[in-house]
């Protein structure tokens, strides 16, 4: 059975920020097809929550939506609530500083 998905406000803003950089320095196609891969891999993440890696955190794990895109997420009983997105090619060590 499927896990009920909760976006924190964080991962909200950080998904903006991301659109809102495809939208102006790329295209809007590129934004919505973005936006796809994210919704398909939401609907992965609430079908099978363990598929993915640990982060490094305890209970946090990290999924790959583009090479230079992650999903980090928590599960919590019958939750996951959807942290945050990171860019890859920032500093790691500081990818936890935000859990």
């Amino acid at each position: 059975m499927a896990k009920k998905i909760i976006w924190t406000p964080q991962a909200e803003t950080t998904l903006n920020a991301i659109v809102e950089y495809l939208v102006r320095e790329w295209t809007e196609k590129e934004a919505i097809k973005f936006i796809q891969k994210v919704n398909s891999l939401v609907v992965h993440i609430s079908r099978h929550p363990l598929s993915f890696r640990m982060a490094g955190k305890e209970d946090v794990r990290e999924a790959l939506i583009t090479k230079h895109n992650l999903l980090l997420y928590r599960i919590s009983g019958q939750n996951i609530y959807l942290l945050y997105f990171w860019d890859t090619r920032k500093n790691p060590s500081k990818k936890h500083q935000k859990v």
